[in-house]
């Protein structure tokens, strides 16, 4: 992978990566033929097509962003070493699928928690097997993080770990402009089946209850500080929509093919010798853990750097892990740069809001998106009108997102990247998602201010949807039925 390649390059040479659903890096036709049944890739336009089951705001304001008449393309991205970007965000990245507005792009998202078990999250699929693979002579994807390549900082190896998803794409798309709103309907989300035999039909995701969680200071059984990894198993043909715990095992030190050791989880990708762990079968036996598949990381490329960890989410969205961001959710993003450069990441099976211990259940997805840019002319007197911030939209709910930070790497200065991780805190975050919702009550419902912040109080839920990412986030959740009187 190229890191320093430019996105005006990419446009130029593009058309061999137009159709990347075309190039699968060795993945076995029984793979893929499973991957055309789960997503329904044989009628895929014909299914995306019919849309989500609602009218979105931005239907509902008259913005199309693409002509009815006429078919829309369908771009297919695997997730091979060619095809993702580890750890972070960047406007200098090349596109690896052009699209128009209107196109649907099915992705394929891995989690950068697979090595914590590589028999049923790795072993037998090639295109992970890709991006995984490390010995002593090198990496599949040799930049893990947005920290310079030498190991200059850490000494725990190339791009130092300041950033951690794995990030499918970007997906260039034409048209595309600061100060555009680019629309993501997410139509579809599955889980990728692990491609090792033995395990056929099911799929597997790793909890970390990890030095970064929010618990882990505040622990009450020893040994203390513990850090310990639970592997749970999905049904992957949606027969059961629930996962179980299978086992799990505390960390212990790690070394890498490099020679590091790693007595922490502080480096993402590192292979866990599960001949130097224990495994402890039978926990939380009776719990039925309800599956909601979701992308943890949406992203459009910030403009404020030329590298941006994964970790904080922003404006741009990136890591925001609100778990309704799955299926049949939609998301508008403020464009930074041209071209939008959507990549998406970080899948999980399920998680609580808070992410308390520091992740989800992490587990491989794959998901089917329409991709619509809404031109910045057309948003004036609509809803999306100078819109700042990541928000969702469901058949029933508008999500608005706040961060301690609304724009850290613009707020914080120079050292943004690494300040974020010691400032943030729930109050700030609480205050910027007020601030966002009595905004949007007002601009798009009308309300005065008095009448915004009464709705607020008795109609508005807020909630914490993370605090372990840096950039903390708390939601706000405003009911669409309660305008039904409108």
């Amino acid at each position: 992978m190229t890191d320093n390649n430019n996105h005006g390059n990419c446009c130029a040479g593009h058309g061999g990566h137009d159709d990347a659903h075309q190039h699968d890096d060795g993945v076995s036709r029984s793979r893929r033929n499973f991957l055309v049944q789960s997503t329904g890739a044989a009628g895929a336009l014909t299914a995306a097509a019919a849309g989500l089951p609602y009218v979105t705001t931005a239907q509902a304001e008259g913005l199309n962003g693409f002509t009815e008449v006429g078919a829309r393309k369908h771009h297919y991205l695997p997730a091979t070493r060619d095809t993702v970007h580890w750890g972070y965000f960047s406007k200098n990245l090349p596109g690896i699928v052009e699209a128009e507005s209107g196109d649907f792009v099915t992705i394929e998202t891995v989690t950068h928690h697979a090595y914590d078990d590589f028999d049923r999250m790795i072993k037998g699929d090639p295109g992970v097997e890709g991006i995984f693979h490390w010995d002593g002579e090198g990496k599949g994807v040799d930049r893990r993080g947005a920290g310079p390549m030498d190991a200059s900082l850490f000494g725990r190896g190339a791009g130092e770990g300041l950033g951690v998803h794995i990030l499918t794409g970007p997906v260039y798309i034409k048209g595309a402009e600061p100060g555009d709103v680019l629309e993501v309907r997410i139509v579809d989300a599955k889980p990728r089946p692990s491609g090792n035999p033995e395990y056929a039909g099911k799929t597997f995701g790793s909890n970390a209850a990890a030095w970064w969680g929010f618990h882990y200071d505040d622990l009450l059984e020893e040994p203390k500080p513990r850090e310990v990894i639970t592997i749970y198993e999905l049904d992957a043909r949606a027969h059961r929509n629930w996962a179980k715990a299978v086992y799990n095992y505390r960390w212990t030190t790690q070394t890498d093919p490099f020679g590091v050791d790693h007595e922490t989880i502080d480096y993402p990708g590192v292979p866990v010798d599960h001949d130097t762990i224990e495994k402890r079968h039978g926990v939380l036996e009776n719990a039925r853990i309800p599956v909601r598949p979701h992308f943890g990381a949406i992203a459009v490329a910030p403009r404020e750097e030329d590298m941006v960890d994964s970790i904080p989410p922003s404006y741009f969205g990136g890591n925001v892990d609100n778990w309704r961001m799955g299926k049949g959710a939609t998301m508008y993003y403020p464009v930074a740069v041209d071209g939008a450069l959507l990549s998406v990441g970080d899948p999980h099976a399920s998680q609580g809001d808070s992410e308390l211990c520091g992740t989800a259940i992490e587990c491989s997805l794959t998901g089917t998106f329409q991709i619509i840019v809404h031109k910045e002319a057309d948003l004036q007197g609509t809803r999306l009108e100078g819109l700042e911030y990541p928000l969702m939209e469901t058949q029933d709910d508008w999500v608005i997102h706040g961060f301690s930070y609304a724009n850290y790497l613009e707020e914080l200065g120079r050292d943004a990247q690494s300040v974020i991780y010691e400032k943030s805190s729930i109050d700030r975050a609480m205050r910027d998602a007020y601030r966002k919702m009595r905004h949007f009550l007002m601009t798009t419902q009308g309300l005065n201010e008095d009448e915004a912040i009464s709705l607020m109080s008795i109609g508005v839920d807020f909630g914490i949807t993370q605090i372990v990412d840096g950039n903390w986030g708390v939601h706000g959740i405003l009911k669409k039925n309660i305008f039904a009187g409108a």
